[in-house]
């Protein structure tokens, strides 16, 4: 009798215990939905597809035979009541058969070509001239590589995605103070205003644009490591909603899904590529000369990695 009782008792515990651990997975499995769903319509809120067709590219790339392709990225100043210049362009290769991606920061003073303008200007004029489409075919000429995607943040509004995600740290180069904010040498932990403040400054950094470059670099690694975290699950809501205000692109949700399937492993491999050249004025205005045999070496290391050449 006391065996059958025994019995019993581990019988109903069984039960019980899998009960609980079956309304556990169906939570786990509608909060993950609602992940999912919400994920799904930031992607949905931040495309934005343009109208332009690659001249460098005969087909489409194709992100589920994992071909190489290439992002540039633009960080603009945009602000309330001026659409803002792409103080950042960072054009991303990314080569999956090489496990690689190059990331080359573009001064946004270089002086080149603006396509569709038909003048030769500062490079980040041609999102003031043409919006994403005019900077996209700008960059492909003066690289002489097919720009496939694009992404545009909005480095006035990331503060929100800094504050959603948390905060983040960073390890800080020089010490300096900007906008009522001193940063340190060293780990540097801030909150959005003070990221905003940080990637604003330029004229106390020798390095002028590449410092700032470098800064607005380390924000939004920052912003993708805190994000990618456990911690930031229960804030996904925050996190989407400020991503959707204030990053724009022409990828698309199922594109974005064949890169994390495809690519994922690229990411560990970042080699960063400089651009050399030298400062000029012409007709009053400073200008960043890259002179020509400078500019075929660059061009030739990407159309390598894109294996266009």
């Amino acid at each position: 009798m006391r065996a059958d009782k025994n019995k019993k008792k581990k019988r109903k515990w069984l039960r019980v215990t899998g009960i609980v651990l079956f309304v556990l997975l169906i939570g786990i499995g509608v909060y993950a939905y609602s992940v999912y769903n919400s994920l799904q319509t930031a992607v949905e809120t931040m495309h934005h597809p343009v109208d332009r067709v690659s001249e460098k590219r005969t087909e489409e790339v194709s992100l589920q035979n994992k071909q190489p392709f290439s992002v540039l990225l633009l960080g603009v100043d945009q602000r309330k009541g001026d659409k803002g210049r792409s103080d950042t362009m960072i054009v991303l290769s990314v080569n999956p058969k090489l496990n690689s991606v190059k990331m080359l920061s573009i001064p946004r003073d270089t002086r080149t070509e603006i396509v569709g303008k038909g003048t030769e200007d500062k490079i980040n004029h041609a999102y003031a001239f043409g919006s994403e489409e005019m900077a996209m075919n700008t960059v492909e000429n003066f690289l002489d590589i097919p720009i496939d995607y694009f992404v545009k943040v909005n480095m006035e509004g990331f503060k929100d995605v800094v504050d959603a995600v948390g905060g983040i740290t960073v390890n800080n180069d020089l010490d300096f103070s900007y906008g009522g904010y001193h940063f340190p040498k060293g780990e540097v932990t801030l909150n959005g205003k003070k990221a905003l403040a940080y990637t604003r400054m330029r004229k106390e950094d020798p390095r002028g644009d590449f410092g700032r470059q470098i800064r607005q670099r380390q924000i939004i690694q920052g912003v993708i490591k805190e994000g990618a975290s456990l911690s930031s699950l229960a804030n996904y809501s925050d996190i989407f909603s400020a991503l959707g205000k204030n990053v724009k692109t022409n990828l698309t949700f199922d594109q974005m899904v064949s890169i994390q399937k495809n690519y994922k492993t690229v990411g560990s491999n970042i080699d960063q590529m400089t651009i050399k050249g030298n400062g000029t004025k012409i007709n009053g205005i400073y200008y960043f000369i890259v002179p020509d045999d400078e500019k075929q070496r660059i061009q030739t290391e990407l159309k390598t990695q894109l294996e266009t050449t």
